[in-house]
């Protein structure tokens, strides 16, 4: 039989095996680093071993911490999971929902329906960490991550949210009038393109366009370039260049005409957004709401990869 506070020093390792850090382990747990640090030694001496080396400038595992935790992190995970499936039966579910998700998500898909999901679900709160590269779930401990389908880890179960996602290629009027409209996607040579690089791989996005039936990456060129999304699209909007954009993103602009889209013959099929997350015996009552909440009528569906493209500099 587990005691009680020999779960809590289970508990307490664990986070500090996460966050590396005895405070940033207490802060996650709602105590003071100094409590943490007393279950750890209290824990460590019931074993008779040491988990954790200690110095003035880090916290490490040590070499049976770390062999120790790999047999503990599930088993504590079924057991918080069960405890909350538990809760969530008595009543309404609650607890801190942690989601990692890109800028873009969390602009398009979350944001705009918060309000609506704290209402209904007053005992839940949520922290969204907007984070371009591909986190690992286990390691941030998330509950779930948002990325688009082609994105996606290949051991994660994921369901899709916000349905089908159209991106394109924009100009404001004026840029057009200076620079002349593309007629295919070998005129962009000629052109301002406002690139993106990927955060996760540090590569700059190449541009996905589709003809006569392939599917074809493009590496455009251009003097602006950007890691944030909204930094495009700013930039977009002031007149310097072709930009890339979710529809979904700019609707206020195309309907006022103050972007105008080009190379419509040429879209690309586009993967929408996925919620992804572990498999685990008992889901949590707080991500089961979230996910009945945000996500598609669908059941839930494997990890999506991305087409197989043919990479070109001038199709």
């Amino acid at each position: 039989m587990i005691r009680q506070e020999a779960l809590a020093g289970l508990t307490a390792f664990r986070a500090v095996a996460r966050f590396g850090s005895f405070t940033r382990a207490g802060d996650h747990l709602g105590i003071s680093a100094s409590a943490i640090s007393q279950s750890v030694r209290a824990l460590e001496a019931r074993l008779g071993v040491r988990l954790v080396n200690r110095t003035s400038r880090r916290v490490a595992l040590s070499e049976i911490g770390r062999a120790f935790l790999a047999q503990i992190d599930g088993p504590l995970d079924r057991i918080d999971a069960a405890i909350q499936q538990v809760d969530g039966e008595k009543g309404e579910p609650g607890g801190m929902l942690r989601i990692n998700l890109s800028r873009l998500a969390a602009d398009l898909l979350v944001v705009p329906r918060l309000q609506a999901f704290l209402e209904r679900h007053p005992r839940i709160g949520v922290e969204l960490f907007t984070d371009d590269t591909l986190s690992d779930l286990v390691s941030g401990d998330f509950d779930a991550g948002i990325r688009l389908g082609h994105r996606l880890a290949q051991d994660v179960v994921a369901r899709p949210i916000g349905g089908d996602q159209v991106r394109i290629v924009v100009a404001t009027p004026d840029y057009l009038r200076r620079r002349g409209t593309p007629a295919g996607p070998g005129d962009l040579p000629g052109h301002e393109c406002i690139r993106f690089r990927l955060p996760g791989s540090g590569r700059i996005e190449a541009w996905q366009f589709a003809s006569e039936g392939r599917a074809i990456d493009l590496d455009v060129g251009g003097r602006l370039v950007f890691a944030d999304d909204r930094l495009v699209r700013e930039a977009a909007r002031a007149g310097l260049g072709l930009s890339r954009q979710f529809v979904a993103s700019i609707r206020e602009e195309l309907a006022q005409g103050s972007l105008v889209e080009v190379l419509a013959a040429y879209r690309p099929p586009q993967p929408g957004f996925f919620v992804y997350f572990h498999a685990r015996e008992f889901m949590a009552p707080k991500l089961r709401a979230f996910l009945d909440f945000f996500c598609d009528a669908s059941p839930a569906a494997p990890p999506v990869s991305a087409p197989g493209r043919k990479r070109a500099s001038n199709p």
